[in-house]
């Protein structure tokens, strides 16, 4: 693994354990399941390890897939410019890129 994909799995890492670093988000279906499922989906997504090559080929941790009350969800971190209307062009800077971790409904992905 190279430094810079080794860069981006840590701030990757930063915004999904921890929240920082970036924006987290949901989407309707998944607000609409109710508080106690938000919070379990949260805590998933927080403490998520099964990184495998099939939901991590370039090695930066940036999707995973989950189950909360027998239902299937994904998260997944994409990258953008500070001003959020285009692609990030070094996500390894965190000063040029704003990270955004969505959580969603597989049905919805």
């Amino acid at each position: 693994m190279s430094d810079r994909t080794r860069r981006i799995a840590e701030l990757n890492d930063k915004l999904r354990t921890r929240g920082e670093g970036g924006l987290v988000m949901m989407t309707s279906g998944v607000d609409n399941r109710g508080p106690e499922f938000v919070s379990a989906a949260i805590e998933a997504v927080r403490t998520f390890a099964t990184f495998t090559p099939d939901n991590n080929p370039h090695g930066e941790r940036d999707f995973g897939g989950f189950t909360v009350a027998d239902e299937k969800l994904f998260w997944k971190i994409d990258y953008y410019n500070p001003a959020m209307d285009g692609g990030s062009e070094d996500p390894a800077d965190p000063e040029r890129t704003v990270r955004l971790l969505t959580i969603m409904l597989a049905a919805e992905y």
